[in-house]
């Protein structure tokens, strides 16, 4: 975070008090966090889209209920969470793997081969994510992606501890043998 940087809590006292300039910078911070996310749950770019939109009309009507017992990106996380839970409740989706073809890698890289390289690595990823259960791509969402500690992860699922590190290890278990067998096959 900049010298000049506001905080979070800052953000959201300002918001509350109807900044929209606060809201705004709140919104763009997390935006792109909760819009991978939701694209990593759904393996769906408009899905995830839509999904990132629902997050952020939620936290809008509910931010004065921010307690800061955690901090906001958790806290948002949650509410992501639960969103993604009501969309698989809405209907079982599975993606197909041309829906992961607009997926950017990462915008850094210059090398167009290295480019193309990542994002098959990274459409591979998500196209075996997809095959797990929902409980355990979550759990590698929120270690991997979001780099929660297993204790922030049991207390935003409302699980115990040993439960996450069983899904969790579980879960890189059948990522293993998935991307052995793909590149066995390739």
């Amino acid at each position: 975070m900049s010298l000049f940087q506001q905080t979070d809590e800052t953000l959201i006292k300002k918001a509350i008090s109807g900044n929209q300039r606060a809201w705004n910078k709140l919104v763009g911070r997390y935006e792109n966090v909760v819009y991978q996310y939701a694209l990593r749950m759904t393996s769906n770019p408009a899905d995830a889209k839509d999904l990132m939109q629902e997050t952020f009309v939620s936290v809008c009507r509910s931010l004065a209920e921010f307690r800061g017992d955690s901090g906001f990106k958790t806290w948002l996380l949650k509410i992501a969470h639960f969103r993604c839970i009501e969309h698989y409740r809405r209907r079982k989706f599975f993606a197909g793997e041309d829906e992961l073809a607009n997926i950017d890698a990462e915008p850094e890289q210059a090398c167009p081969e290295l480019k193309l390289v990542e994002n098959q690595k990274m459409n591979q990823i998500l196209s075996i994510m997809a095959t797990l259960p929902f409980e355990q791509k979550l759990i590698v969402e929120l270690k991997v992606f979001q780099q929660l500690t297993f204790e922030q992860i049991a207390e935003q699922l409302g699980i115990s501890g040993n439960t996450v590190k069983s899904r969790f290890y579980k879960s890189l278990d059948k990522l293993k043998i998935l991307l052995e067998s793909s590149y066995d096959a390739a």
